[in-house]
């Protein structure tokens, strides 16, 4: 290890700097930078010389992309290239190590802060809402400023102070007086306990605000400035209230702002943010008269007992803060023989016992003692929970109970205030009230309790979420291993649609497990939950999947899991696939085919063959895609994997089916149906009826096709399935069209598209373009024929699929064909005809008999 008190000769005053240490993108620059310095401040021309040395020549890299890594304020690092840099700095093995480390925990962060939930409203009011006349009077005169100027109000103070309950009041009285139009809430997560939820990055709300206006997901900009110039386009005479709450500092809210006339934001910070706003309300804690007027109204009917003064007693010891107050309104109604004299002796004693730093300690203190041991073991454990709610049948695995036992604590923890119950049986924590039970947890359970209550926790949520996807995908090619049972209650998930239901409600848990296991030392964990829920995740097309993959591919590395490596990285392979990342997929999936060859197994091979086949399809390699397709054939068949020689049939015949050999195509879909109703997979079946569909299409055989079309669709849409519902509109489309059938083939070309767009499923989009352009075409209407094919061939052009880019080609020279402008028609179809040609597609002749139909009119 590297000596850390070290200085490199050339630089006796500079220390070796420690990347551990870093704590953020920006700091692993910093530290980058002064490596430098401390080897001696090289080029960036000698470190890209040395970064490039025994490197590939498809790898080299040039000198202004290790600059880059030189520069401050990224979102997002090349963690292959810091370490290459680090390591043309200063080679040790230990301290590469410790940066790969570090950019671990930061990566994970970074890609935390694009985690954040929009609401197009404002969230449920919870009592407690008292006074505060004259700051809600100042935001409703601001509201109604003349001249239509916009507002923002920063209303700023210390925690539990009331800052939430604030704006959320006054949003919902501006909304009821009809000054404003439509809200837009975000939590920005300024202050979240959680250090997996670090503030939210303003380029993921301007994402969340656009998709709630109306924005598709394609249409949303790359760039966080063009982000907030489209928020502020749409928000244009409109007037909307926009509640920022929870925020970090001026940067995160300043391009959330709409600076649009007749607009009010609202902003809630524990900090002063020096934006200068049209109104600053810095909130202080209730008055002693506020508070005792709080006190009185919630506590109506509970005897004074012996002391006429115990409200003000109890006002002055809670410190005057609202959410100390609400808090020991809460026990107080939990204890009901007590008189508020009672409840005033008691803060008194305890506050003689100890010097407590804020009312909300106390408060939080009071109701945690009060507690009977088995329901404060529950709070405390409640909180080691990586995800931000909870149900009773984790709760009980969390302290090994029963189902029935879990949720009746989790009730009294509700009355206590110390709870938030939330719909279907959902529980969460106010992030205050979650801080303070993770401190308990530290101080009063040993490691080892904690840390087997975390393992019944992650076994209960694996063997369930494994179960759950086995009922959604019963003849799945590559079954998930089970579980080993528990011994806790389960909840129920028999059918597709409890199944589907649990883990639905559960998905952001179960990502969040995924990266607590692996930031906090549950390698294992992380790579069988990945694997369990890959399946039922696979038809997502998020980064938030790739992500998860990433980490399972890191962790099993870490565990030298090799078979899981492997699954894992054949696993990240097909996500990056479906995000139109080809590259980078067919790098994974050759890593994993060669340490599944490693292992001996055969399955896992064919999978693999069947990914690579598959992007070299998409990419219109059609000779590797069906030699790929063929071996996997081989495998499955000695293995006597029916399903898995279905899938390979069914991908065999899509090739027949590009290449205009749809008779061939059509028989061995039909052999794959066979073995998909046998073996009840009613997903590959779905996949098979389309394309069985189209072969017939083009065979002719209209009747069988549209009928075989209809079912494919129906069954993706029972199975939830959204990338094969993009597929089975858009052949139905064709359907159409084929009959004459315009606005219906339009309409369901524009479901292909918006499906595509709605999940991020971005290989679709230049299909459903191409389709609804030959629609607009079919109907007359070239010009809009010209728009669609236009945005197809850039898509496609950017994505690499030339199969599509030469269909967008034809497109566009009917298109201009029937504008009259045969010059410009005859160029694109010149274009489609060489596209063509290179891919071996039956299309060439077609589009040939085009060109030269128009050959005379360009002379």
């Amino acid at each position: 290890m590297p000596d850390r008190s070290a200085s490199a000769p050339g630089t006796p005053f500079t220390a070796l700097p420690d990347p551990a240490r870093a704590g953020s993108i920006d700091g692993i620059v910093e530290r980058l930078r002064m490596l430098k310095l401390w080897a001696g401040d090289p080029s960036y021309e000698a470190i890209k010389i040395r970064v490039n040395a025994g490197r590939p020549a498809g790898e080299l890299v040039c000198k202004s992309t290790v600059a880059y890594c030189f520069r401050p304020g990224r979102r997002r690092l090349d963690t292959d290239l810091v370490l290459a840099v680090v390591a043309a700095l200063h080679g040790d093995a230990g301290y590469v190590t410790q940066w790969r480390q570090a950019l671990r925990v930061v990566g994970g962060e970074a890609e935390a802060t694009t985690q954040v939930r929009v609401v197009g409203g404002l969230p449920p009011e919870h009592e407690g809402f008292i006074a505060r006349d004259d700051e809600v009077r100042r935001i409703r005169d601001a509201a109604r400023r003349p001249g239509g100027t916009a507002a923002v109000c920063a209303i700023e103070g210390m925690a539990g102070v009331g800052k939430t309950h604030l704006a959320l009041h006054t949003g919902r009285l501006l909304a009821r007086e009809g000054i404003v139009e439509q809200v837009l809430y975000v939590d920005l997560r300024g202050f979240d306990p959680d250090p997996g939820r670090p503030p939210v990055d303003p380029a993921a709300v301007l994402d969340g605000f656009l998709r709630r206006l109306g924005m598709s997901g394609r249409g949303i900009p790359h760039s966080l400035k063009a982000r907030a110039g489209a928020y502020r386009n749409l928000l244009a005479r409109t007037r909307t209230l926009v509640i920022l709450d929870n925020a970090a500092g001026p940067d995160q809210v300043r391009p959330l702002l709409p600076r649009t006339p007749g607009s009010l934001t609202l902003v809630t910070s524990r900090r002063h943010l020096g934006l200068r706003p049209a109104l600053l309300l810095p909130l202080a804690v209730f008055t002693p008269q506020e508070a005792v007027a709080f006190v009185r109204r919630a506590t109506g009917g509970v005897p004074a007992g012996a002391d006429p003064g115990a409200t003000s007693r109890i006002a002055h010891r809670c410190g005057c803060l609202p959410l100390a107050l609400s808090l020991l309104v809460g026990h107080i109604r939990n204890t009901p023989d007590w008189t508020l004299t009672d409840h005033a002796d008691r803060l008194d004693d305890r506050h003689r016992d100890r010097r407590l730093d804020s009312g909300v300690e106390l408060a939080l203190s009071l109701s945690y003692r009060h507690l009977a041991p088995d329901h404060r073991r529950l709070l405390r454990l409640l909180a080691l929970s990586p995800g931000r709610d909870i149900d009773a049948y984790a709760a009980a695995a969390l302290t090994g109970s029963g189902r029935d036992t879990a949720a009746a604590m989790l009730a009294d923890l509700c009355r206590h205030h110390l709870l938030q119950e939330e719909p279907a049986g959902r529980f969460t924590f106010h992030d205050l009230v979650r801080t303070y039970a993770v401190t308990k947890a530290l101080d009063e359970d040993r490691p080892a309790d904690r840390h087997a209550a975390l393992t019944r926790l992650f076994d209960h949520c694996l063997a369930v979420a494994g179960t759950a996807v086995s009922v959604l995908y019963p003849a799945d090619i590559h079954p998930i291993p089970p579980a080993p049972p528990t011994g806790f209650p389960a909840p129920d998930t028999g059918s597709p649609e409890l199944a589907r239901g649990w883990l639905d409600a559960e998905r952001p848990n179960l990502l969040a497990m995924v990266r607590f296991t692996a930031r906090d030392g549950w390698p294992a964990y992380t790579v069988r939950l990945a694997g369990a829920l890959h399946r039922y995740l696979h038809n997502r097309c998020g980064t938030e999947v790739v992500t998860m993959h990433r980490q399972a591919v890191r962790a099993a590395r870490q565990t030298g899991d090799v078979s899981g490596h492997a699954q894992a990285l054949a696993d990240l392979g097909g996500a990056c696939h479906k995000l139109g990342r080809y590259g980078t997929a067919v790098k994974h999936l050759r890593q994993a085919l060669a340490l599944f060859r490693q292992t001996g197994d055969v399955s896992g091979e064919a999978r693999v063959l069947i990914g690579l086949g598959v992007v070299e399809h998409r990419l219109c390699r059609y000779d590797k895609a069906a030699g790929r397709f063929a071996r996997a054939l081989d495998l499955h068949r000695q293995q006597g994997n029916r399903i898995g020689e279905a899938q390979a049939l069914a991908n065999l015949a899509d090739v027949d089916n590009r290449l205009g050999r749809c008779g061939s195509a059509a028989d061995r879909f039909a052999q794959a149906l066979v073995l998909c109703r046998q073996g009840g997979n009613l997903d590959g079946e779905a996949g098979t009826l389309g394309g069985l569909g189209l072969a017939e299409l083009r065979l002719g055989l209209v009747e069988q096709a549209g009928e075989h079309l209809k079912q494919s669709l129906s069954l993706y849409r029972r199975l939830g399935h959204r990338t094969g519902e993009v597929i089975a509109w858009d052949n139905l489309g064709a359907y159409h069209r084929r009959l004459g059938r315009f606005p219906q083939a339009g309409e369901h070309h524009q479901r292909s598209l918006s499906i595509c767009r709605d999940i991020g499923y971005r290989e679709g989009e230049p299909r459903a373009l191409n389709g609804l352009g030959e629609t607009a075409s079919a109907a007359n209407r070239p010009g809009e024929a010209l728009l669609h094919h236009s945005s197809a061939a850039v898509l496609a052009v950017e994505l690499g699929t030339a199969d599509q880019q030469a269909r967008a080609e034809a497109g566009l020279g009917r298109a201009r064909l029937a504008l009259g402008e045969a010059g410009l028609a005859a160029g694109h179809f010149r274009a489609a005809v060489a596209l063509y040609r290179r891919l071996d597609m039956p299309e060439a002749d077609e589009v040939g008999c085009m060109l030269s139909s128009s050959a005379p009119a360009s002379t």
